[in-house]
């Protein structure tokens, strides 16, 4: 059997492999700009410096990971240009405005405020510093508004005709408010203050472990806790509404997830575990609960699901796949709906900062965000396949008439290049992290007098700097 790969799977390999790097810094950009918003906010409010010495601290982290988002994001703009021009030509009217309505309101926003946010401290006033802030904040969530809208119409697409080749939109506001969007953006907009909130907290429970008990590292370990005890039982609602939409609009993709085969009558078991084989038709080793697929899916005791069988077997997402990715994105929310029952047990107990093991937990729950990311974009995009455009384009139909040749070398040059980039990126922040906020009364570096970012002392270094040069830390230090 021929197991080499076209240049189409290389194409699309090529394409998970560069959003897959994108979309955890703008997750991380859009949740720690409205947690620095709110800080500052707490600032004004009480005028309790700790408050601020956390704006500062995560400022930095906030500018690298804006600064690797923007860079990730360029490349995935060209990459549609090269990889996919089937798709940009037939779709181009449509996802092209979406994209620049992004720019012109979101990304123009963002610019134009972040200097004042990252080095504007002792230039303006501190209430027109907080109003920069609170624009940087504003503009990220617009930024997710118009991706999610583009994504969204791909998924079920609506308010356009297709003429001489090409999608013409008829209906603006359709294209935009398609049926699946309002879920979509709740899901992610959700879902970048979890990551933002599971980073937070486990930079907290970190410094926490090495006996630090300042009212920084007390106050962001809280406040993320806290977050994490409202949002995440919230997302696991959006997401059951996103799941009832899914079943309605993307079917096939539903029967999938599940690794359901046959359309079962008077109710549908639930497969907890199991090996789904796309050859056979069958999920092996299933471990099924009986009823509890209707319950979740359709919200009754015998609701009906279409089985995989009920679908031309070109029209089937990859089961084997997103039956695990979908499994893995529900395990670690759980989890993290635990570790905010459990903050909150702590709080009570008065034992929030004093119990290690609850602060291990959280440690090792930082990742996880990222993680359910992931799992849960690849469940939703896998799980369209093959469509591009959702019943109107297939995947296959987007590609660019390109060699294997071609697309596996620039491959090869995407993985070398952004590991070494962004795994250096990533690195940084990780020191950032490790250090932690400003000790009280001590600069950054841990002696006194304090420089803070921003003040006379440090203005002259970082005025009309890239955002990157907010984060002053040396990393090889």
């Amino acid at each position: 059997m021929d197991t080499s790969l076209s240049a189409f799977d290389l194409a699309r390999l090529q394409f998970a492999f560069t959003v897959s790097f994108h979309i955890v810094f703008p997750a991380l950009s859009i949740g720690l700009a409205s947690f620095i918003a709110v800080l500052e906010g707490c600032w004004l409010k009480t005028g309790k410096s700790y408050y601020k010495d956390l704006c500062l601290f995560w400022s930095k982290i906030f500018a690298v990971a804006f600064g690797m988002g923007v860079v990730s994001g360029v490349v995935m703009s060209y990459e549609f240009g090269t990889n996919w021009a089937g798709f940009s030509s037939f779709a181009g009217p449509i996802t092209g405005p979406l994209l620049m309505y992004e720019v012109m309101t979101a990304f123009f926003l963002e610019a134009g405020f972040l200097g004042i946010m990252l080095f504007g401290w002792n230039r303006v006033s501190p209430r027109a510093h907080f109003g920069a802030t609170l624009m940087v904040a504003i503009g990220t969530l617009i930024s997710t508004f118009w991706i999610l809208a583009s994504n969204s119409w791909m998924q079920t697409p609506q308010g356009f005709e297709v003429v001489n080749g090409h999608v013409v939109p008829t209906d603006w506001f359709k294209v935009i408010f398609n049926p699946s969007f309002p879920y979509r953006l709740a899901h992610m907009a959700i879902a970048a203050f979890l990551v933002a909130a599971l980073v937070v907290a486990a930079t907290g429970a970190w410094h926490l472990l090495k006996r630090r008990r300042d009212p920084a590292v007390k106050t962001m370990f809280s406040m993320a806790l806290g977050l994490l005890l409202v949002l995440a039982p919230v997302q696991a609602f959006v997401g059951d509404q996103h799941g009832l939409n899914t079943r309605e609009y993307q079917p096939a993709k539903i029967a999938a997830i599940e690794g359901l085969w046959d359309t079962e009558q008077g109710g549908t078991a639930l497969n907890l575990f199991g090996i789904p084989d796309m050859q056979a038709e069958t999920t092996r080793y299933a471990v099924s609960v009986p009823h509890l697929g209707s319950l979740i899916l359709t919200h009754s005791w015998d609701g009906e699901i279409r089985g995989l069988k009920s679908f031309p077997p070109d029209q089937r997402p990859n089961s084997t796949l997103i039956f695990w990715t979908f499994r893995v994105m529900v395990g670690l929310g759980l989890l993290m709906i635990v570790l905010g029952v459990a903050g909150w047990v702590q709080r009570r107990r008065g034992r929030l900062y004093e119990s290690r093991g609850f602060q291990r937990f959280a440690l090792a729950m930082g990742p996880t965000g990222f993680i359910t990311l992931l799992a849960g974009w690849i469940t939703t995009e896998a799980g369209r396949q093959p469509w591009v455009v959702y019943g109107v384009m297939r995947t296959s139909q987007a590609v660019s008439p390109l060699t294997t040749q071609q697309v596996s070398v620039s491959l090869m040059a995407f993985v070398v290049v952004y590991f070494l980039v962004f795994g250096t990126g990533i690195y940084y922040m990780l020191k950032l992290i490790r250090k932690g906020p400003a000790l009280p009364g001590h600069s950054e570096d841990g002696a006194r007098p304090a420089a803070l970012p921003g003040s006379p002392a440090t203005q002259t270094a970082q005025t009309a700097r890239r955002p990157l040069s907010a984060a002053d830390q040396l990393i090889d230090a």
